[in-house]
């Protein structure tokens, strides 16, 4: 049994780790600012399963309060922390990057100071396949460069990195950054692709296809990256990074015919051009996290948007 932290309780990823955890016993406070994003009624849902467990607490606290944050650590004194709380997003980023720039960076130097001053075990840390900018030389590995990144969200990402790297170097912080890429399953945020594509072709209204179709993404079900989450959570390193990916692509075009098969009505594309800060392929080497913690993950598409749109017919349709 282990006391588990973990920031961006609420959301996507880090409800379904909450809930991970307590199924097998761990202790967890959950820290989450409840922002409204995306309707905050939909992160309280996320959470109902882990706050009825008398081993779950959450803390509505913003990461960008630092007195708060370190209340919390000093309080419940975690022998882990998993930190996924951020503002994410591309195409947001380049609307508001001071913003993502004060939550990302900011607030994640809160985190840092905290792991420093109260010294639980390790770090567990998500970054993202952002940092590779637009790189096409794929699969993307480790320790491809990162240096040019084409969003301020990927820059906020690799800052991230650099400061985690920082902390370990000169504090003794044990810190595991995990790079997702493109995780989707039941309680994907609203906005993100597949639930906006399987929400508008259940309703026969217009699908929005920036470029050609062509650009092709390493999507990762929610599953498999809970299970390389928990994994790093149990096996600490002085300081690592690695992808979590599904090591496999599929296209724009590929991931619309098969949400409109999965759903079993045709979609109806609305052809815009390219976005500012997209980046035409994401492709993960997995063989670091196969080497070092045993991922290996399991879920194909086809059976991931089978599952999406099974929970999106039952919970939001």
């Amino acid at each position: 049994m282990r006391r588990v932290l973990v920031t961006g309780a609420a959301g996507f990823i880090g409800s379904w780790l909450c809930e991970r955890l307590l199924s097998r016993g761990d202790v967890v406070l959950g820290v989450d600012a409840m922002v409204d994003n995306y309707d905050p009624a939909i992160k309280r849902g996320n959470l109902a399963a882990a706050l009825a467990s008398d081993r779950f607490r959450l803390e509505e606290a913003d990461i960008c309060d630092e007195a708060r944050i370190r209340s919390a650590f000093e309080a419940f004194r975690p022998d882990v922390v998993v930190h996924l709380a951020a503002r994410a997003g591309v195409r947001a980023s380049l609307q508001d990057p001071n913003m993502y720039h004060r939550v990302n960076v900011i607030g994640s130097q809160h985190i840092l100071d905290a792991c420093r001053d109260f010294a639980p075990s390790h770090l567990v840390f998500a970054s993202s396949s952002s940092v590779y900018g637009g790189s096409t030389a794929v699969p993307f590995t480790e320790d491809d460069p990162v240096a040019r990144p084409i969003s301020p969200y990927a820059a906020t990402k690799r800052m991230n990195e650099l400061q985690a790297h920082v902390y370990h170097h000169v504090y003794g912080v044990r810190v595991t950054l995990l790079r997702f890429f493109t995780v989707y399953g039941p309680r994907q945020r609203p906005d993100m692709a597949i639930h906006k594509f399987v929400r508008l072709v259940s309703q026969g209204e217009p699908v929005p296809m920036f470029g050609d179709g062509s650009t092709r993404r390493d999507y990762t079900y929610i599953d498999d990256i809970i299970d390389g989450v928990v994994r790093c959570v149990d096996r600490p390193f002085d300081y690592e990074v690695m992808n979590l990916g599904e090591h496999h692509t599929t296209s724009l075009a590929e991931l619309v015919d098969l949400i409109a098969r999965q759903v079993g009505k045709p979609a109806v594309i609305d052809p815009r051009p390219l976005q500012p800060g997209d980046v035409s392929i994401t492709y993960a080497s997995v063989e670091k996290a196969q080497r070092l913690i045993g991922y290996a993950p399991r879920t194909s598409m086809e059976e991931g948007i089978a599952r999406f749109v099974r929970w999106y017919r039952d919970t939001c349709a």
